[in-house]
């Protein structure tokens, strides 16, 4: 289905079908799930999850994070025509709620002989956020290297997306318990990519139009 497609069908939907659609048992989510530029929930604010969460609350989260392996799995990927990600916002399903998954691999290391093997941990970060938000960050501002996408964008937009180096987030698992975590160069730019979706606001809208390739002082390009 084109993004046109995908944007007129689930607008036909209340979010209360669009989730139960979700979370069905047997649904996996695929890129016919995620909304495209000029669906109305990318620029709007989504509201706050209640506690403790229900039940289809929770689901959402798992088949979120369900999405992102499914994405990063080269057989599967395949399988369900995905494009890989390490992050993806309830507002991208078309639904006004502070949820966001995220799922950032290790990088391979490699033994003395240089040759590859998989890394100890394999996510730096995997995790389920409710009502993430940032409550303190760096003056240093930072983007990675080459640019930015979005699942959410079926085009490129080059540029420096010129984000906070550092953060401190504050959110909530599914356990209900309060997290505070500190995050730096590329955990940090994709959990702030994400808690923008959820206040309706787009990579794109951080990019310099005038001069995208323009490196502020002090900038940290991150690779």
């Amino acid at each position: 289905m084109t993004g046109e497609e995908i944007n007129n069908k689930l607008s036909q939907l209340t979010p209360d079908e669009i989730q139960q659609n979700l979370i069905t048992a047997s649904h996996m989510i695929d890129m016919d799930d995620i909304v495209r530029e000029g669906f109305s929930t990318l620029r709007e604010v989504a509201s706050d999850v209640t506690f403790p969460l229900s039940d289809e609350d929770i689901i959402l989260g798992e088949k979120m994070l369900q999405f992102l392996h499914h994405s990063q799995d080269p057989v599967m990927s395949e399988k369900l025509g995905l494009r890989g990600g390490v992050g993806l916002a309830a507002n991208q399903l078309g639904l006004l709620k502070k949820v966001i998954a995220v799922l950032i691999p290790n990088e391979p290391e490699f033994d003395e002989e240089g040759n590859e093997i998989a890394p100890k941990e394999a996510y730096k970060m995997r995790e389920i956020m409710y009502n993430a938000k940032v409550i303190s960050h760096s003056v240093q501002d930072a983007a990675v290297e080459g640019g930015e996408g979005c699942l959410s964008v079926d085009r490129e937009v080059p540029g420096y997306v010129v984000r906070h180096a550092r953060v401190t987030v504050e959110y909530v698992n599914k356990d209900g318990e309060k997290k505070k975590i500190r995050l730096k160069d590329f955990p940090a730019i994709c959990v702030q990519h994400e808690i923008d979706h959820t206040n309706g606001i787009m990579f794109y809208d951080h990019i310099n139009m005038n001069d995208p390739w323009e490196i502020k002082d002090g900038m940290l390009v991150v690779k």
